[in-house]
C-alpha cells in the first residue's frame, strides 16, 4: 500500500521493521513517561473541575489511540494544562455532561480538520497569540490554585478572575501553614529533584513523600479522598452521548475552541519533538489521530486530550523513538489506575496544586513573553490583547478576537508593501537606472507605464484604485505593469476592471504587462475582456510598447 500523509507513523515503522534494541528503549522511555504522566493526569483533571479518575481514563484511552493513529514517531497524548480553563468553563455552565457531548464534537471536528488537510494551516498561527493565550493560562491556572496552595477553607470559588482574587483577599487570614508547607515544598522538588537524577521525576518524589508525611503524622490537611472520595480502579463501557440538533447548537462554540486549542497544541508539540529526532510528522494524520482519541476519551467518560509538549520531551530524551513508548505510557497507567487507585486518593490536594504552580511556570513562557514586549508594535499588541482577554473575560473569545487582529496586522503590513511606481520616476533616477533592459532610454509622449509592486487583494484594492485615478498626468495609453503582482483576489480583479471602465470613458486605453499564468487564468475566469481588449493583456513590456504604439496610431 502506497504510504500517504493520512499514513499512521506507527504502520510505516512496523512496515519498515524496528530493531530490538530501540523496542527496549522505547519500553523503558514508556515507563518513565507513564509515572510522570500519573500526577499530572491526576491533577489536569481536578484543576479542569472534573473527578481525578477522567484525567487517567483520557492519558490512557486517547493517549493509546495518538500513539497508534498518530503522524509522530514521538508524540505523548492526553490531558494538558491548556483545556483547563475551556473545561473548567464548559463544565460550570453544561455540566460534565456537556462536555462529554462537547469533546464528542471536538473528536468530529478534528477529523474534519485533518481530511480537509488544515494541519498546514494551523502552523500559520501567530506566534504572539499563541504566547498570548498560552501565558495568560498560566496565570488562570495558578490562580485556580491558590485555594489548595494555602489551605483556604472556601466552599465555592468563583470562576470569574477578579472574582476569584477578591475571595482569597478575605480568606487569606485563614492559611492553613501545613498546606502551605506542603505545596512549597513541591513546587521546590518538583523544580530542583533534577540535580539528584533525571530518572525518577520531582512530581511523583513529592506525592510519595507527602502523602506518606501526611498519613503518618495525620496532618489536618484535605486530599483526593476528603474531596472527591474514591477513584475507580476500573475502566467503563464505552457508550455514545446522545446528540441532538439543539445540543449542537448549544455546544458547537466551546466544541471548536477544545479542536482548535487542540490541533494547535498537538502540531506544536509535533513540530517541537521533530526538531528533537530530526524527524518530520505527519500533521493530517495527527489531526485525524487526535480527533480519533476525543472520540473514544468522551466515550469512555474522558476529558479532552492532545499532545503533551512536556511529556513528549521526556519520552525524547529517556530514548523513545517510535510510538511503542507511546503505547507502553498508556499501559503502565492503566495498570497504576488497576491497582494502585486505592492508594492515589490519599494524595494531598496541596501536593497536587504545587504541581500545578510548576506547571504553570512552564507554560507561562516568560521570557518569550518578555522577547515579544521589545517587538514590532503589532505584535505587542496582538500579545496584550490575548493575554488579557484570556485572563480576564474567556479564552474562545481571546482566540477569536487574537486571529481576527492578527488577520489585519497581516493584511495592514501587505498593503504597506504594496506600492504603484511611475516609470518616468525609475528613468531620471541620478543612479542611471533605466526601465528596462536595454529597451527604452525615454517613454513615446502619450505613453505612461506604472509598475505596481505586491500582491492585489482585498486589503490594497481600494488604494490600488485610488493611486491609479488620481494620476497627475492623463495619457492616452496607460501600460499598468503587474510582473510583481504575485496574485490577485476577487476584490483586486473587481477594483482593477472599475479602473478600466473608468479610463475607458476618459478615452485612455489600459495594457496589462507582464501578467504571470495564474492571474491571466483569474482574470479570465472573472472576465476581464468584458472590459479590456484582449490584445491588451500581454506578457511582456516589449509587446506591450508595440502595442502601446498601435493605439496611438490609431487615436
Amino acid at each position: 500500500m502506497k504510504e500517504t500523509q493520512f499514513t499512521p507513523k506507527l504502520f510505516s515503522l512496523l512496515k519498515g521493521g524496528i530493531k530490538k534494541e530501540q523496542v527496549v528503549k522505547d519500553l523503558i522511555a514508556g515507563v518513565i513517561v507513564g509515572i510522570v504522566a500519573l500526577p499530572l493526569a491526576i491533577a489536569f483533571a481536578i484543576a479542569s473541575g472534573v473527578s481525578p479518575d477522567k484525567g487517567l481514563i483520557t492519558a490512557i484511552v486517547a493517549g493509546l489511540i495518538i500513539s497508534v493513529l498518530g503522524g509522530s514517531r514521538v508524540q505523548i497524548g492526553g490531558p494538558t494544562g491548556a483545556f483547563i480553563v475551556i473545561v473548567y468553563a464548559i463544565v460550570q455552565k453544561y455540566g460534565v455532561d456537556g462536555l462529554t457531548i462537547a469533546t464528542f464534537m471536538a473528536g468530529f471536528i478534528l477529523i474534519a480538520m485533518g481530511l480537509a488537510r488544515f494541519g498546514n494551516l494551523l502552523k500559520y498561527i501567530p506566534y504572539p497569540l499563541i504566547v498570548g493565550f498560552t501565558s495568560g493560562i498560566a496565570v488562570i491556572i495558578f490562580t485556580s490554585q491558590i485555594k489548595d496552595f494555602f489551605g483556604l477553607s472556601i466552599d465555592t470559588v468563583p470562576a470569574d478572575f477578579i472574582e476569584k482574587w477578591e475571595v482569597y483577599a478575605l480568606h487569606f487570614d485563614e492559611v492553613n501553614w501545613m498546606a502551605f508547607a506542603i505545596a512549597l515544598g513541591t513546587v521546590l522538588i518538583a523544580l530542583h529533584f533534577r540535580r539528584v537524577t533525571t530518572k525518577v521525576p520531582g512530581s511523583i518524589v513529592a506525592i510519595l513523600l507527602s502523602t506518606i508525611l501526611v498519613q503518618w503524622l495525620q496532618i489536618p490537611v484535605t486530599t483526593i479522598e476528603t474531596t472527591f472520595g474514591e477513584i475507580p480502579n476500573s475502566l467503563s463501557m464505552p457508550s455514545i452521548p446522545h446528540i441532538d440538533l439543539a445540543t449542537v447548537k448549544a455546544l458547537i462554540q466551546p466544541a471548536l475552541a477544545i479542536a482548535f486549542l487542540g490541533g494547535i497544541e498537538s502540531l506544536l508539540s509535533a513540530v517541537v519533538s521533530d526538531g528533537m529526532i530530526g524527524g518530520r510528522h505527519r500533521s493530517n494524520a495527527e489531526l485525524v489521530a487526535q480527533g480519533v482519541a476525543n472520540c473514544a476519551s468522551a466515550m469512555f467518560g474522558g476529558i479532552p486530550a492532545t499532545g503533551a509538549v512536556a511529556r513528549t520531551a521526556t519520552n525524547v530524551k529517556n530514548g523513545g523513538r517510535t510510538p511503542i513508548a507511546g503505547i507502553t505510557h498508556a499501559v503502565v497507567l492503566l495498570l497504576i489506575m488497576l491497582l494502585m487507585a486505592p492508594y492515589a486518593k490519599l494524595i494531598p490536594m496541596a501536593c497536587l496544586a504545587g504541581i500545578l504552580v510548576v506547571v504553570a511556570y512552564h507554560m507561562s513562557e516568560w521570557r518569550q513573553f518578555k522577547s515579544l514586549l521589545k517587538g514590532d508594535k503589532s505584535d505587542v499588541l496582538i500579545l496584550l490583547v490575548t493575554f488579557f482577554l484570556t485572563v480576564i473575560f474567556d479564552l474562545v473569545i481571546a482566540i477569536e478576537v487574537g486571529i481576527v487582529l492578527s488577520s489585519f496586522v497581516v493584511m495592514r503590513r501587505m498593503s504597506h508593501s504594496m506600492s504603484i511606481e511611475n516609470a518616468e520616476d525609475i528613468l531620471t533616477e541620478s543612479n542611471g537606472e533605466r526601465l528596462f533592459e536595454d529597451e527604452l532610454p525615454a517613454l513615446p509622449e502619450g505613453i505612461a507605464i506604472y509598475e505596481i509592486h505586491g500582491a492585489l487583494f482585498f486589503g490594497v484594492a481600494q488604494l490600488f484604485q485610488d493611486t491609479i485615478n488620481n494620476l497627475q498626468k492623463k495619457p492616452k495609453v496607460l501600460i499598468l505593469r503587474m510582473r510583481h503582482v504575485p496574485f490577485i483576489d476577487a476584490t483586486g480583479v473587481y477594483r482593477l476592471k472599475e479602473v478600466i471602465k473608468q479610463f475607458g470613458e476618459r478615452k485612455v486605453t489600459i495594457i496589462l504587462s507582464g501578467v504571470n499564468k495564474k492571474i491571466k487564468e483569474d482574470l479570465e475566469k472573472a472576465d476581464i475582456y468584458s472590459v479590456l481588449d484582449r490584445d491588451n493583456l500581454l506578457d511582456h513590456i516589449s509587446s506591450s510598447l508595440q502595442r502601446a504604439n498601435e493605439v496611438l496610431a490609431d487615436k
